[in-house]
């Protein structure tokens, strides 16, 4: 019986280790497709990169956008579609949020079990 819960919490803990490694970079890419004069002209599988936030389990943080400028004038960046790519970026992060809380959680329940 204590090889069958040692066995299942090896087998937990790889898995946790799997979904760690998988959360521990969270990119977030904001994408746009050109409509056509009605919706059966939208080709979603054309979709091209708008912005791309990348976010590490460490905090290390890099956001690119795209920007344009007139000769002699200072950058200029969509603050609309910066807007709806920041939301993009907070609703991944909470997500990954709460998945890690979720696999300490498990995780602790496993310990617990594992010391009863």
């Amino acid at each position: 019986m204590a090889d069958d819960i040692e066995a299942a919490f090896q087998t937990a803990a790889k898995t946790i280790a799997g979904y760690v490694a998988n959360v521990s970079t969270l990119k977030v890419t904001t994408q746009y497709v050109r409509a056509g004069t009605n919706a059966d002209d939208i080709d979603f599988s054309t979709a091209k990169p708008l912005a791309q936030t990348t976010i590490e389990l460490d905090g290390d943080c890099t956001t690119i956008l795209p920007v344009t400028s007139a000769p002699g004038s200072p950058l200029q960046i969509d603050s609309t579609l910066f807007e709806l790519h920041e939301r993009n970026v907070n609703t991944a992060t909470e997500y990954r949020a709460k998945v890690l809380s979720a696999l300490v959680t498990a995780l602790q329940g496993w310990v617990q079990a594992i010391r009863s």
